[in-house]
């Protein structure tokens, strides 16, 4: 692992301070933006790839709760140039060197370029003519504050968009984040052992907490090495869910996915449900309650639950969380921060 990453354990541990200072930061850029009329008009389509693209899961929910056509699009499925359009394109990317990001966004007219990014001066932060910078925030290489970061900067960014208000619980959240920590650590971390000999993982949500799903798969693949998978309730529903063997299954929500529970649990099948209902636990059936949230600040609490499982998954199956066993030479540009 490079040295300009912190430590998994460092930055989980460090992650809720970093959180709030980061939410403090990015409420008067945000402000700003809005005042720069950069926050108005036809709705922003988030570009992004990896842990990035599920960041902006939740806010482009909350958007179109508003009525405001928002889009989250994968940065390498589209030919390029980008298809003209009145909507701003806003380059999502931690590093803010990310190949697939930058390609799409210098192929956008500059007055519709914007960025959000963790590293600034970064050439996709360079490209962009709006720039939402989260503060350069030392993280891991398996993303832990930088993702929380993202999501809090675009769900931010997503609460005050064309008028909006910034939602007050937003100040709030990097003390309910660190609360949360420290209530569900040692509930959480008992369950790696249903991952110790797992074959596959399901990651579900509803909604807004498919992005939750998507990130959460992601980190079971780079840290754990498990092949996980990410989706939707919905698609999960049509077909998806009949190869469930030998895996465990983690749902996010508080609808379907109680019915999905009980289907895996009757037919013999280990599931963690991450939910705001009260459900009383039961053989195969482990229930973690987290708080009823807007969507993108409830995203930030659903996925410290997988980053807490994650590290203790990795000590079970004795795994280094630090070891990647791929690095990929073409997905980052040169130049700006190696981070």
């Amino acid at each position: 692992m490079s040295n300009d990453y912190l430590a998994y354990r460092k930055a989980r541990a460090t992650q809720p301070e970093e959180l709030e200072a980061a939410i403090a930061r990015l409420g008067p850029s945000v402000a700003s933006m809005g005042a720069a009329g950069l926050l108005a008009g036809p709705g922003p389509v988030f570009v992004g790839i990896g842990a990035s693209l599920a960041a902006a899961c939740a806010p482009v929910w909350s958007l179109r709760s508003r009525g405001v056509h928002s889009w989250r699009l994968g940065a390498g499925d589209h030919p390029l140039p980008f298809p003209k359009s009145r909507h701003p394109v806003f380059g999502v990317s931690q590093s803010g060197r990310s190949a697939e990001t930058l390609a799409v966004l210098e192929s956008v007219d500059p007055s519709l370029r914007h960025a959000v990014v963790n590293m600034a001066p970064s050439p996709i932060a360079d490209a962009a003519t709006g720039v939402l910078d989260i503060g350069s925030v030392p993280d891991s290489y398996a993303s832990t504050i930088g993702f929380t970061a993202t999501v809090a900067a675009l769900g931010m960014l997503a609460d005050a968009w064309d008028g909006g208000t910034v939602d007050e619980g937003w100040a709030r959240l990097g003390a309910l984040f660190a609360a949360t920590q420290k209530e569900l650590t040692e509930q959480v971390r008992a369950l790696a052992p249903l991952f110790a000999a797992a074959t596959s993982a399901d990651f579900v949500g509803a909604g807004p907490a498919v992005g939750s799903a998507e990130a959460s798969a992601l980190l079971f693949r780079e840290v754990v090495r498990i092949p996980s998978t990410g989706m939707s309730t919905r698609q999960y529903l049509h077909g998806a869910m009949e190869s469930a063997s030998g895996g465990v299954h983690v749902l996010f929500g508080d609808e379907r996915e109680h019915a999905v529970a009980d289907a895996l649990v009757a037919a013999g099948h280990p599931v963690v449900l991450v939910t705001a209902e009260r459900v009383a636990q039961r053989p195969l059936l482990h229930p973690v309650r987290v708080r009823r949230l807007p969507a993108a600040q409830r995203a930030v609490m659903e996925i410290l639950v997988a980053q807490i499982l994650v590290e203790a998954v990795a000590e079970v199956r004795g795994v280094d969380i630090e070891e990647f066993v791929f690095h990929n030479s073409d997905i980052k540009v040169t130049g700006g921060p190696t981070a």
